[in-house]
């Protein structure tokens, strides 16, 4: 079984530190030979990191910390690409990003501008004529670090989610009719190594702070685990069956480190969604409280 790693952020000078210790938990070190690396943060949206939905800069900012203790000349990129909604090079600016990649002298790379190779994979029986962006398949090591947010199409959404981000197409919402199985299909053509949670403020039923790290080099597990932090079962969840089903990882999961129902009991979970009130309606129109002509 997978291993997932939690720990409690005591306080914001021990973020580092934290990050060290969650990486320990699951035997993971930075090998010496690794001359290029990705980071992946989450930057969906221009929303500040205090809302929970946006991964904090500053966490970022720690962890290439750890990163050059052992590497202090490694070659680092941050990459996000354009959506239809969001544009880097507004992001960038609006969440911080470009003064920590002048900070700490790390390239910042708009994917959707990097060079990309034609790449075909099948997922379901559907077909995905996807596009490999050079800096992600250049890189020796590719670290994740999504947020964990409630998505009505996904239920969930985390580090499988997150790569969907790396997509450089801009008009991601054309995949959306099959989205469980783009997103299992982006995974496979971008294969991270390292998932980390920044979940200092999460999103929910209302921002908050819950100060958890997390680490798994299993995407699958690691969702898996997020999932049961926010009240939902994983088994349920298409995507992670999906990717189960086609070898990136395992839902079941082995935790080390702090109790993830310490976390679970904090996390602000939804208390309703869409796909429930469907269900309110239509029980409501069943018994006769409702009529059909009222919808």
């Amino acid at each position: 079984m997978s291993i997932v790693s939690f720990l409690e952020v005591p306080n914001a000078q021990s973020l580092q530190q934290t990050i060290k210790n969650t990486l320990d938990l699951i035997n993971f070190s930075f090998p010496q030979t690794l001359k290029k690396i990705v980071i992946k943060p989450n930057m969906c949206y221009y929303w500040d990191y205090s809302t929970g939905h946006t991964t904090d800069p500053k966490f970022i900012g720690s962890l290439i910390d750890v990163i050059r203790e052992v590497l202090p000349n490694i070659d680092i990129s941050l990459v996000e690409a354009d959506a239809s909604a969001m544009k880097c090079k507004h992001a960038f600016k609006v969440l911080g990003y470009e003064k920590l990649s002048q900070d700490y002298k790390v390239n910042l790379v708009n994917l959707s501008e990097d060079k990309t190779e034609n790449v075909t994979v099948t997922v379901n029986g559907q077909e995905f004529n996807l596009k490999l962006p050079e800096t992600i398949k250049s890189a020796d090591l590719k670290i994740n670090v999504p947020k964990p947010k409630y998505m009505d199409k996904t239920t969930i959404t985390c580090s499988l989610k997150n790569i969907f981000g790396c997509n450089p197409e801009p008009l991601k919402y054309k995949l959306h009719p099959m989205l469980d199985e783009a997103i299992v299909a982006l995974n496979q053509v971008m294969k991270f190594d390292l998932n980390i949670l920044d979940g200092i403020m999460v999103a929910g039923a209302s921002p908050r702070r819950l100060n958890l790290v997390m680490a798994s080099l299993d995407p699958v597990a690691f969702d898996s685990a997020v999932a049961r932090l926010m009240g939902e079962n994983p088994k349920k969840i298409r995507h992670l069956k999906i990717a189960e089903k086609q070898g990136i990882g395992k839902i079941n999961f082995t935790s080390k480190g702090a109790n993830p129902k310490n976390f679970a009991k904090l996390y602000p979970k939804r208390k309703f969604t869409s796909k429930f009130l469907v269900k309110c309606y239509k029980a409501a129109i069943k018994t006769g409280l409702l009529k059909t002509d009222l919808l």
